[in-house]
This record gives C-alpha cells, structure tokens and sequence, in this order.
C-alpha cells in the first residue's frame, strides 16, 4: 500500500480542506502516515499570509525529500495558487495545485510522472465558483469539528493576498451545509466551529445570511454547541447577538478581526469600519452577552504605522474589555496596494510593537479569566493528560481542567472555576456522570460527502 504524509499551514480553514484531501486518498486506498515519517507521497498545503510562511513551505519540501528522497511531491493551497511558477521551481516538487484543482486532486495524481518535471495545474482565481465542502477534528482535541461554511473574500484590503488566492466570497446553501453539520453530529461530536475566509459573509449573493445559517443549525437535534471561528466587525450583525443571548447552543464566545485601533492606520488598510463602529459593536455585545469571551485580530507595523499611530492603536486596546489578542507582524505581500504606502515600519519596531501587544494580551486574558472565578460554566471536556487532568474549553472561551474521571470524556458538564494556575482554570465538576458510565473513544471525523454526491 502507498504512503502520503500531509502537512498544512495557516489557518483552520487550510486544516479542514486538508482533511477533505486526506480523505480522498484513503478512498484510493492510499495509507495516511505522519509527516515525520517515510512516505511515497507528500502533500503540502501551503499558507501565503506572510513571508514566513513562503520560507516554511519551501523548507518542507527540502525536508520531505530528505527523509523521503524519491516522495512524489505535491503542494496545493495558497502558495501555490498565488506563485505556482515559484513553487515548481523547488527542485524535487512534482506537483503544484490552485484552488479549485486540489479538490480534484485524484484527477491530477500521477506519481509514475516523478521523472518527467514539474506539472502545474492552477485556473485564474477570477474563474473559480466552486466551493468545496470541508470539515475537520481538532488536531488535539477530537471532541469538536470545524466546518467550511464560506469561502474567498469581496473585500480588498490593502495588505492582503486571500482574494487573489482564493477567489470572490462564495457558500453552499443553508440545506447542505445542514446536512454536512448533521453528519458531524452524527459522528459523535459536541462542538461545531463555523470556519471561512469571512464567516459573516455567508450566503453572499443570495437572499440567505449567517444568521438564516445559524436559526437552521440551531434546528439540529442533540447535547451540541456552536461557535462561530472569527466575524468581521461589520457583519457581526444585532440579530446574532440576539440569537447568542438567547440560545444555550451558542458560545458566548466570538473572534473579531480589528487589527488597527488607529483610525488613519484603519483608512490604509482599506477596513470598512472605523475604531467607533469596532467600539460600538464590542458594547452591544457586552450589554447583551456579559461574559461573553472577546478575541481580536490585531496587525503591527503596517505602512503608515507611525509611533504615534501605535501608541493610539494601543491605548484604544487598553480601554477595551477582551479576553485575549492574535498580534500578527506585518509581511510585505506581492501584488499588494499596502508596498505602495510610502511610510514603511522599520523590522525591529514591528519586533517590538508585537511584544508590546502580546503582553497586553496576557494581562487581558488573565484579568478575564480572574472575573470569571466562582462562577459554574459548562465546559467540554476532551481527552485526559498523562497526568490524571482533562480540559476543555467553556463556551466563552476559558481553558478549564480539572482531574480526570471516568465518562466525563467529549461530555458538555458544569465546573466551578476556583483558581487559576500557570494560566489555566482548575475548577470543580458540579454534576459528576454516572458511576457505571463507559468509556466513549473520541470520534475522528469523517469526510463529507461532495457538492455532486
């Protein structure tokens, strides 16, 4: 039987697809390996959101072929729809795949061609419509699924490539992405992360929206919960608020991109909202969902940062209650408006401007963490440590552990939160499982079926 190792970078949208593809090769009847281990077949899916991420890509390769010297080599994913011609030109990659190839990727899989030279197979991302249904387990935690419920970006952001990788925004409809949710249920798991280029731009398009989304997958029968991956601040609409109030299946939990607090960094980047409508969209949130756990994307050393702009990006977070911050460094991107700006942050204030925000950040989670002590919040537990512990994550979004006991493993049950210890709530179980309960294995997800299945 034939060997692949996968690897994927970026974003948990790279990691569901990656799934989608792994599980087109066990239908071949290929063996899925680890990526440390010898293969025949090596796939990387590839992120492009930075520098760093082109350079890990091409290091991968190198690497691969050192543990597998005669591995037929094929990279999929944004690197490769953006720079194909790049990619073919890393000696020993055999196949390079854009974005609507890699979901036929059987199609193209021919690995007696090792011998014959790169083949490239990437449509212009103007012409892609497909969607490509999608859905992963968490790597570690195998207790909750993400699911592609969008895909591609309107929108056009001075500093990013995902529109020119990715394609317009598109999605499937609300009856199919039910059935695709249903599936996972099915399969045993609690929790669904709603996963995207924009989530919140769902059914674009069409007369459907997120919302009309979530009302449906709401509907579902069974002991579940939802969560939405990240929202943009301008589609994180009243009416899913509301819905987020009033529905114990929602976590009380959302991820909203800002990634500048200054107004005129805000304008550079192209952003379709100011720090008053950010602002004002945190505090409805809050009025409606109190405890509701709060994380912001945030972007340093863009052009046009200034130090004056940083240090009012930076008080405009520290007057903001959130529970924690993702600080990215600004890369300089191929094809983006942002290289024409001519005010450029020198590196090593991009250094420093991100430790400034991630120390921030550690200040802001554990103040958050320290509001919710005594409090008794439902926690899904995942699978126990080597050292007796099991955690899992409350819907809003506090890392909880506690000692393991039988049965209570991929089980939705109330803790108290007493204390926290090395950043982490240990707390005490408030409804124990019965005392005859089983073991349950934690499901490993499934494929979904295709948009022509």
């Amino acid at each position: 039987m034939k060997r692949v190792a996968m690897h994927t970078l970026g974003c948990k949208l790279n990691y569901t697809e990656t799934a989608t593809l792994r599980a087109q090769f066990t239908g071949a009847g290929y063996e899925v390996v680890e990526f440390r281990d010898r293969s025949d077949i090596v796939l990387i899916n590839t992120c492009s959101v930075t520098s760093k991420a082109d350079a890990e890509a091409r290091k991968l390769v190198r690497q691969s072929l050192r543990r597998s010297p005669g591995a037929y080599v094929i990279v999929v994913g944004c690197y490769a729809q953006l720079r194909p011609e790049e990619i073919a030109s890393i000696d020993g990659v055999d196949l390079v795949l854009g974005a609507r190839e890699k979901f036929h990727l059987m199609e193209y899989l021919d690995p007696s061609l090792k011998k014959t030279g790169p083949r490239i197979a990437v449509d212009d991302i103007d012409d892609i419509t497909e969607f490509g249904p999608a859905a992963a387990a968490d790597a570690d935690e195998r207790t909750r699924a993400f699911l592609k419920v969008q895909d591609g970006c309107d929108y056009s952001c001075s500093y990013c490539t995902i529109p020119m990788a990715r394609g317009g925004s598109r999605s499937e409809s609300i009856a199919r992405t039910v059935e695709h949710a249903r599936d996972i249920l099915d399969q045993g798991f609690r929790e669904i992360v709603l996963s995207g280029v924009n989530v919140g731009d769902y059914g674009s398009g069409t007369e459907h929206s997120l919302y009309d989304l979530l009302l449906a997958l709401l509907e579902l029968e069974g002991d579940f919960r939802v969560r939405i991956s990240s929202i943009e601040p301008n589609l994180l609409t009243d009416d899913i608020i509301r819905l987020t109030a009033e529905s114990e299946r929602m976590c009380n939990h959302f991820h909203i991109p800002l990634q500048s607090g200054s107004d005129a960094v805000l304008r550079l980047m192209r952003r379709r909202y100011n720090t008053g409508r950010f602002r004002e969209r945190i505090d409805a949130l809050l009025a409606a969902v109190p405890d509701c756990g709060i994380g912001i994307d945030v972007i340093v050393g863009a052009p046009g940062e200034s130090d004056a702009r940083f240090e009012e990006a930076y008080r405009f977070l520290t007057d903001i209650p959130f529970e924690y911050l993702h600080v990215f460094t600004y890369s300089e991107r191929p094809g983006t408006d942002a290289l024409d700006i001519e005010e450029q942050v020198p590196p090593e204030q991009r250094t420093k401007r991100n430790r400034m925000l991630r120390s921030l950040s550690q200040k802001k989670r554990r103040a958050f963490y320290q509001s919710q002590l005594g409090r008794t919040l439902n926690v899904l537990f995942e699978k126990p440590d080597d050292h007796g512990m099991i955690g899992g994550f409350t819907d809003n979004y506090v890392r909880v552990e506690i000692p393991h006991q039988p049965g209570i493993d991929n089980s939705i049950l109330p803790v108290r939160l007493d204390r926290i210890e090395k950043g982490v709530v240990h707390g005490t179980l408030m409804a124990r499982p019965a005392a005859d309960a089983p073991y349950i294995p934690l499901p490993v997800l499934a494929t979904l079926p295709s948009a022509s299945s």
